[in-house]
């Protein structure tokens, strides 16, 4: 099977709304859309994610203007899957941050994080995310990054706790545990 994986840019907006739109993630629902806007780099004061037509219109606008950062998978001119992975110290005033990550500590270096991963249900198992994952580190290592850094939920159960990635995918790509508390592992591969 062959992916191509491509940066996303304003161009690429229809097939990344599109694919939220046909894609089930979480619960399966509607209300489940989440447009990936709670990890970006905007600050979520004042904004209303409340419906999925809000967040589909403010992916609209966070794609417009860089704040969604990541990559999306294509197989036969389709997107089947996507990693949202930004600049860390650009993110922390996001909703996601600012609601899950209290105990990542902020530190001085230049590190890209991977957020999450949304992969289409018929083609979970077969390598994307980790393809998704291996692409998000070379481009880093090639702009300057000194670390990726991943946040796995360790006690995942279902697709709405294992959004982060599996574990076992980040061991065998060389990240190590940076730091490790209740609320989860801060994970870390060098890039220099």
């Amino acid at each position: 099977m062959s992916i191509e994986i491509r940066k996303l840019s304003p161009d690429l907006a229809e097939d990344y709304v599109h694919f939220f739109d046909t894609t089930p993630h979480d619960d399966n629902t509607d209300e489940a859309k989440c447009y990936c806007v709670c990890w970006c780099n905007d600050n979520y004061e004042g904004k209303d994610f409340s419906t999925p037509a809000k967040r589909k219109a403010a992916a609209f606008r966070y794609i417009k203007d860089g704040n969604i950062q990541g990559y999306l998978a294509y197989s036969g001119g389709k997107v089947v899957g996507w990693c949202n992975a930004n600049t860390k110290l650009d993110c922390l005033q996001c909703y996601s941050w600012r609601t899950y990550m209290g105990h990542v500590p902020i530190g001085e270096q230049k590190i890209k994080s991977i957020f999450c991963f949304v992969i289409a249900p018929e083609m979970k198992r077969k390598g994307i995310a980790t393809q998704l994952m291996l692409r998000v580190c070379q481009d880093a290592a090639r702009d300057g990054f000194d670390f990726i850094e991943v946040y796995p939920n360790r006690n995942s159960v279902d697709d709405a706790t294992h959004f982060a990635g599996p574990l076992s995918m980040y061991q065998k790509s060389g990240f190590s545990v940076f730091l490790e508390t209740e609320q989860g592992l801060v994970m870390r591969k060098p890039l220099q």
